[in-house]
């Protein structure tokens, strides 16, 4: 029993967290005081629920206890004194019974949203708020944004403990920016919306394919920003490409939730809500700009995708075309790795095959499971099996993901 109670905990704190960090911090005005209230509750929770068994409102019950304890806290910090009977009205007053649903704001005020641009704001380096707010939004690990940025989790638990300071010290304001800062502030919030999607989409670590609740934030937060900048191309691209390839979500995992390839997928379970409000993004995206920009273009190729009635009648040269553009517009190893998947499709695994060669060389793909995983379905389409099965073999030792450590070994028992 006290297993399935710490089962449920965990999973409620990985929906729960990134909104009870986001609501405290409104609250109590502080990035770092708000995490460690959260904890606290967390704290709590692990304390109490395998005793009383898991409250009606999970959420609701967390955030109650982290604002009683913000309470506390702030009665006995001297230097809040002046604040208190301020601050401790306002919490007293908002504070919900627990099992009363806490009550989220879906219009520019939102506080994930708030919290997105206090984490990217410029006085932090890009790499900094991007780590900052998968760690906030996302509830990533260290570990897990380490393997989404190809760098070492000693640099990101750095740069995330500098960032808090750094954040703290400026006394950054809890607040949505608005005219050129917002403007200027948006191509890191895209760039750190997208990674929390792409952590939902494809999990790098765990015992699950997906993590669809982050998907679902980084849509509504895509959504939200799609609102506040409606003449900036790159906000409705992302958008576009979060809608096309959250619409196969269905399709993706089967009745054991062991992970479908898109070869395999059954497209007959894509949502066409999703695809249709995802075209429709891409419009606004093309019509708004003159030349596509990295989210426009990778859009794009959701879309040629999404057209598709059947594996079969995938446009494999178009998309081919679009990565080289991509490739031009953000130039990045990984680029060029799916490029390599979109010219084997395209002209045959050969001449994949030629481009990935040039990559096994690459300091940052030299971890990264997907090089060898794609090297493996290369050469098995050329019918080299015995290599095919040792580059499979190897991509199972590098993912982290326990789904695609088996679909890995299962490609390479097939050889």
């Amino acid at each position: 029993m006290a297993t399935d109670t710490h089962r449920a905990i965990e999973a409620v704190w990985r929906i729960e967290a990134p909104r009870l960090v986001a609501g405290l911090t409104r609250l109590v005005r502080d990035l770092g005081t708000a995490e460690e209230l959260a904890q606290d509750a967390l704290v709590a929770a692990l304390e109490q629920w395998p005793a009383e068994g898991v409250p009606g409102n999970p959420g609701a019950w967390l955030m109650t206890t982290a604002k009683r304890r913000a309470i506390d806290q702030i009665r006995r910090n001297e230097t809040f004194r002046r604040k208190v009977d301020e601050i401790g009205r306002t919490l007293e007053d908002s504070t919900p019974d627990i099992g009363v649903a806490v009550a989220e704001d879906d219009g520019i005020g939102d506080d994930l949203l708030r919290l997105v641009f206090v984490a990217c704001h410029p006085v932090l380096s890009t790499e900094a708020r991007a780590a900052l707010t998968l760690r906030l939004l996302g509830g990533l690990t260290t570990d897990e944004i380490a393997r989404a940025f190809l760098v070492p989790e000693p640099t990101v638990a750095q740069r995330i403990v500098r960032a808090k300071k750094t954040l703290a010290n400026a006394r950054v304001p809890f607040e949505v920016p608005q005219g050129g800062e917002l403007a200027a502030r948006l191509g890191s919030v895209l760039e750190v919306v997208y990674l929390i999607f792409n952590e939902g989409y494809s999990a790098t670590a765990g015992d699950d394919w997906m993590r669809p609740a982050l998907c679902e934030d980084a849509l509504r937060l895509g959504r939200i920003l799609a609102r506040l900048a409606p003449r900036e191309p790159e906000v409705h691209g992302l958008v576009a490409l979060m809608e096309i390839q959250a619409s196969r979500a269905a399709a993706r995992t089967g009745p054991g939730g062991e992970p479908i390839l898109l070869a395999d997928q059954n497209r007959a379970r894509w949502d066409q809500l999703l695809i249709r409000r995802g075209l429709a993004a891409l419009e606004r995206a093309e019509a708004v700009g003159d030349k596509p920009g990295p989210y426009v273009l990778q859009a794009a190729i959701a879309a040629v995708h999404a057209r598709a009635r059947r594996f079969e009648d995938t446009d494999w040269e178009r998309i081919a075309q679009l990565y080289e553009q991509l490739a031009q517009a953000m130039p990045s190893p990984v680029v060029e790795l799916n490029r390599a998947v979109a010219l084997s499709m395209a002209f045959g695994p050969e001449t994949g095959l030629e481009l990935l060669d040039q990559l096994m060389a690459v300091p940052a793909l030299q971890n990264y499971h997907l090089l060898p995983s794609v090297r493996g379905d290369f050469l098995a389409r050329l019918g080299r099996a015995d290599e095919a099965r040792l580059e499979f073999e190897r991509a199972a030792s590098l993912t982290r993901n326990e789904r695609e450590r088996k679909l890995l070994l299962d490609r390479a028992a097939a050889m």
